[in-house]
């Protein structure tokens, strides 16, 4: 009975793996988006070439444990065995030629991939900002004049220039299906250029860690044809809300669930707003602050010393 069991074991592996990955969304692997496909094919091509050395190394042990059993009574013994030169260059030689191809690969995709760098078209592209909120997703459309609140939309084959940042801690802009993720910090301003291959309906999240209501901190990103994001931006402009100074003060405080927003229209250069009102916090301005007060120290010392000496000539 024992003898049986195990095979039937064998044979459920399948099903169990099945089981296992069935709640998997393999977004990454079903891009939508020029940038996703190539992150997509450099992930299968250094996957496929780290395999060529796992997979014979599995093979080979299963090969010499088999081989070299006890009960095997033909397999040379050989005790004082110690070098084999064939052995040495094929264990060497074989990971290098891997890593050097590895290495050529990496750095050609990386620097091709790079997320500063504006994606080749003749369409123009469309110029959304970002702003991470404590827990929510706050997009500009400075060309369109309007703003929403956990959901983007854009026209398909248009290449998208973001501008990204926070108004809170840390936090990490990522749409899968589209590729790329790039940071947003207060204070600065990063950028991420990203384009749809086709209409779709993507999930957007936060990938790093910033409270609370990280878990909430999802946004939908919808890809669309030039018609119908123009449908779209007019139906956002006849929205009730407008976001402005008060408005904008009330949706950057910390809020978990956060439901869709629209609004008709915005403050003007609201995003270079956010950015410098932390200003004080940058390493430059600060030099420039220090050195200005010792001026100003060296020449309140100066008059000092002149009225000192006038006193003195009196």
């Amino acid at each position: 009975m024992s003898k049986n069991r195990y095979p039937r074991l064998l044979g459920l592996l399948p099903l169990l793996g099945t089981l296992l990955l069935g709640g998997c969304n393999m977004t990454l692997l079903d891009p939508k988006g020029q940038v996703g496909l190539d992150e997509r094919n450099l992930i299968i091509t250094a996957t496929l070439l780290m395999l060529l050395v796992v997979v014979p190394v599995i093979v080979m042990t299963f090969l010499f444990a088999w081989k070299y059993r006890a009960s095997n009574t033909d397999a040379v013994y050989t005790p004082k065995w110690s070098h084999s030169t064939k052995i040495e260059i094929a264990v060497w030689t074989i990971p290098v030629l891997i890593i050097i191809a590895l290495g050529y690969i990496t750095y050609k995709s990386t620097h091709a991939l790079d997320p500063y760098k504006p994606l080749e078209s003749d369409v123009k592209p469309i110029t959304i900002e970002v702003v991470a909120l404590d827990w929510k997703w706050m997009f500009i459309y400075p060309e369109q004049g309007i703003a929403t609140v956990n959901k983007i939309v854009f026209p398909a084959h248009t290449p998208i220039n973001f501008k990204v940042t926070s108004d809170s801690v840390m936090n990490s802009f990522f749409i899968p299906a589209l590729g790329g993720q790039i940071y947003a910090m207060a204070g600065m301003q990063t950028k991420l250029h990203l384009i749809a291959n086709q209409n779709a309906e993507m999930d957007g999240i936060s990938a790093n860690y910033s409270g609370a209501g990280f878990t909430g901190m999802k946004f939908k990103a919808i890809a669309t044809s030039q018609e119908d994001f123009d449908a779209w931006v007019s139906e956002v402009k006849k929205a009730p809300k407008q976001l402005e100074k008060a408005e904008y003060e009330a949706l950057s405080k910390p809020s978990q669930n956060n439901p869709v927003e629209l609004y008709s229209s915005v403050t003007p250069n609201l995003f270079q707003i956010i950015v410098d009102k932390y200003e004080g916090m940058k390493p430059g301005p600060k030099v420039k602050h220090e050195k200005k007060e010792k001026e100003v120290a060296a020449t309140q010392g100066m008059d000092m010393n002149s009225h000192s000496a006038a006193g003195a000539e009196e």
